[in-house]
């Protein structure tokens, strides 16, 4: 109802006044949101998620250490949103939806009888206020690199925007017993201690140090926490860093190592993230999330940590590169990590938006120098494509979408679509056909 009310308030706003006033217009909705549904941050524990890379996984992997423990758990990331057992996916195409969302869901949360509410954050959502008036009990920074440089001005706009969620969510909160939870091997983590200042706040660190020794493959991640030996059949380092923010952050919450080590010994699905999608073929078909340089990297060097050791097998990416109007800059670096690293490379549309997506493939491939990319714009077809060059013990990557809902187009055009479900049925198609 209430954003129903803010929907209509907005369409009697000339678009002209609008864009003037548009600051305070977030400013106001996010308050006039938080009084309507009664403050709802105040009574349940509310532990925020931010980053650039690893915030929905970590807030997967936490939920499940608090629900294992015994909490009932409340989640919200740009993949589902759960109530204690009731869960549905995230077909907004943002992680922390407008129009009063958050305090509907944390009122939502409060009435289901939920003790703690783990909500990823977003720069995005700094900037339009979707933040305020959520006190928080707990802040994890995952890491910090550039990302929606086009929608912030600049990096440093875009770390402002991240800081402002500590600031504001957690140095301010009336919450007791506050905990900052920051990864000590990245640069920008100072910043974020440093926003604290002096308020009662405790800080805890966590490192790939505190992991030694550890071995993440394709296959699992085996590593040590807190002097006892762990195991996770999740993969890459990428994922073992998520890990252990979202351990330190329980083990703050005052979760036992032993039940930490044995939810994690047994947590082995993210969807969209490093997801398999098995149906009965000889070789792997892997969809990710990936869409920045750095995670496409990191992602790749799981499968093929060193691209100049001989192989048996091909590493065949599927590659959209960036969505349209945004992280321009990083599409010829996207093609040519996928020149580096995969031994076939194809290229398709993503998510053009308004932009020529012939255009976008275009750039993506003017980083591709050493093999000859196949570019199918189709996106159902590309996946094919990779499908059928496929043979046994290759392992096929689709990146940039994970579990995204949609294509999106011109004019605010919207295509269903799962990668997943579409590889599936490629896959079971081929077979059938032989």
């Amino acid at each position: 109802m209430f954003d129903n009310i803010l929907s209509h308030i907005r369409l009697l706003i000339p678009t002209g006044i609008f864009n003037g006033l548009n600051p305070w217009y977030h400013r106001v909705m996010a308050t006039t949101s938080a009084v309507w549904y009664r403050f709802p941050a105040r009574q349940i524990k509310v532990i925020a998620v931010t980053g650039t890379k690893g915030k929905s996984s970590t807030v997967e992997i936490l939920s499940a250490i608090l629900e294992e423990a015994g909490h009932k758990i409340a989640s919200s990331n740009t993949i589902r949103f759960r109530i204690g057992e009731k869960s549905w996916p995230n077909l907004y195409k943002m992680s922390m939806p407008g129009r009063g969302f958050m305090q509907r869901f944390l009122r939502q949360a409060v009435n289901a009888g939920c003790e703690y509410a783990v909500l990823e954050m977003t720069s995005q959502g700094a900037i339009t206020f979707r933040h305020a008036h959520i006190d928080l009990n707990a802040f994890v920074l995952t890491n910090i690199s550039p990302e929606h440089i086009e929608a912030h001005g600049s990096y440093e706009n875009y770390v402002t925007a991240k800081l402002s969620l500590v600031c504001d969510g957690l140095r301010d909160s009336s919450k007791p017993n506050r905990i900052l939870i920051t990864n000590a091997d990245d640069p920008e983590s100072a910043r974020f201690i440093a926003c604290i200042g002096n308020q009662p706040v405790k800080r805890i660190e966590y490192s790939l140090k505190q992991a030694e020794p550890y071995n993440a493959t394709e296959h699992s991640i085996d590593f040590t926490w807190n002097k006892h030996a762990a195991h996770s059949p999740l993969s890459g380092t990428f994922n073992l860093y998520n890990i252990l923010a979202a351990a330190t952050a329980a083990k703050s919450q005052g979760i036992s190592d032993e039940k930490i080590i044995a939810t994690l010994s047994k947590f082995s699905d993210i969807k969209g993230r490093v997801e398999e999608v098995e149906a009965g073929q000889n070789f792997k078909v892997i969809v990710d999330y990936a869409h920045t340089a750095d995670s496409l990297e990191k992602l790749y060097k799981v499968f093929r940590p060193d691209p100049t050791a001989p192989h048996t097998n091909k590493l065949i990416a599927v590659l959209g590169g960036t969505g349209g109007g945004r992280d321009t800059r990083k599409r010829a670096v996207m093609g040519g990590l996928a020149d580096k690293y995969c031994d076939i490379v194809i290229l398709t549309d993503e998510d053009p938006y308004d932009e020529d997506p012939n255009k976008i493939v275009t750039d993506v491939a003017a980083g591709i120098t050493l093999k000859k990319p196949t570019i199918i714009m189709d996106r159902r077809l590309a996946i094919r494509e990779a499908i059928s060059r496929a043979q046994k013990g290759d392992v096929i990557l689709i990146t940039g979408k994970g579990t995204d809902p949609y294509i999106m187009g011109p004019r605010g055009n919207k295509t269903p679509w799962s990668d997943a479900n579409i590889a599936r049925e490629e896959i079971e198609k081929t077979i059938n056909d032989h």
